[in-house]
Order: structure tokens, then C-alpha cells, then sequence
């Protein structure tokens, strides 16, 4: 086996404990079928609409109708593959949007992302959040979906120093570590899922090499 997919089946593993739903893709293409595929089998992310069919006032009614259809939101991706999703979104007839998600404040169904980097012993991949964009669009989305190349998976968070210290030359900074979906014990040592950010995270392993 080459190291390279040793790190693979690591990061595969690791990311499995933590409830990431892990899979490999062959291109770039693949992660956008199978973002689709998700987009389609969810229910369309209703986070503001609740009550909207009472009396309501001007703004309360306009309010209802911040979230209409299902959303995917990818606004790091190049120009290119950004219109390849996009025309595969109005095929499904899913709405697709690069900026602006401050106006879709009333949820995202699918933030999609690129990751710069992997660390196979804890199952986490790391963003180059410095866009508000694109830091919107992970924590808004119901499902978030991140392409992780196999040739930019590293073993240990020891392995991406150089990297960081690439991306914190120029301030400011704003370096994402997301391993898991969003989770937390704090209220009554409950487990709850998805209160600061996703319900659920797909890692798409992509076969680069």
C-alpha cells in the first residue's frame, strides 16, 4: 500500500469515530454528483420559517420567505468549477450561490468546500477561512460537504506547521481545524449535535494521485 492511501484509510478511520460520513471520489465531478445526490435526499433546511402560518406582521411575513427551495453554497471554489456545480444545481433545481449568505440567514442545506489540508491521526481537515463567505457557509449549512485530495493529507498536525505559518504571514488570519460535525455537551451534559454548526460532515477522499 502506498503511503498515501495508508494516510487515507488513517484519516478515514479517525474521521469515522467522530460520525464523519467518509468516502472516496475519483474527480472532482463525482464530489459534485454526490453532493447532489445528499442535496436531494434531505429534507430542504428550514431554520426560520417556523410559524409562518400565522398572522403575521410586514416584516415577520418577509422574514418567512428569506429560505425558499434547497441551497448549496460553495463560495470558495474557481470560477470554472463554480459554474460546473452551478449549472448541475439548476438541472436539479437547486439554488446555488457563491456570496452573499448573510442573506440566507434562514439556512443552507449544503456548504461545500475544498480542504488545504488533512490530518490523518484525528480524522480533521483545515480551511483557509479568511473569507467571512466562506466561514458563513460552514456554519450555516445543515450538511457540509469538504473534497479532501489525498496528496494533501499529512499524518500529524506537526507535519501542516509550515503551512499555518504560510497562511498567518498576512493578517488577518482565520485558520479552520473541523474535525466531526458540530457537537456539544455543555447544556446538562447532553450530547447535541449540530448547535454550532452542521448536523452532519461527508469527508469526499479524492484519488488525485
Amino acid at each position: 500500500m502506498s503511503d498515501m492511501n495508508r494516510l487515507a484509510d488513517l484519516m478515514a478511520e479517525k474521521a469515522g469515530l467522530v460520525s464523519a460520513i467518509v468516502s472516496r471520489v475519483k474527480s472532482l465531478g463525482e464530489a459534485f454528483a454526490y453532493t447532489l445526490d445528499v442535496c436531494d435526499k434531505k429534507e430542504a433546511c428550514q431554520l426560520l420559517p417556523s410559524g409562518c402560518e400565522s398572522d403575521l406582521s410586514t416584516g415577520a411575513e418577509a422574514l418567512c420567505e428569506t429560505k425558499l427551495g434547497k441551497i448549496i453554497a460553495a463560495p470558495a471554489l474557481p470560477a470554472e468549477q463554480a459554474k460546473t456545480l452551478g449549472d448541475l444545481c439548476a438541472e436539479r433545481g437547486v439554488t446555488f450561490i457563491t456570496g452573499g449568505m448573510r442573506e440566507h440567514l434562514g439556512g443552507i442545506d449544503i456548504g461545500f468546500t475544498v480542504a488545504l489540508r488533512g490530518i490523518a491521526e484525528t480524522g480533521t481537515f483545515v480551511l483557509d477561512s479568511k473569507s467571512e463567505e466562506l466561514r458563513l457557509s460552514t456554519m450555516l449549512c445543515e450538511v457540509h460537504i469538504c473534497v479532501v485530495p489525498l496528496s494533501v493529507i499529512r499524518e500529524t498536525s506537526y507535519d501542516v506547521e509550515s503551512d499555518l505559518r504560510a497562511l498567518c504571514k498576512d493578517y488577518p488570519a482565520y485558520v479552520a481545524f473541523i474535525t466531526g460535525a458540530s457537537r456539544t455537551a455543555d447544556i446538562e451534559r447532553v450530547l447535541a449535535i449540530g448547535v454550532h454548526g452542521p448536523l452532519e460532515l461527508h469527508i469526499l477522499l479524492l484519488e488525485d494521485n
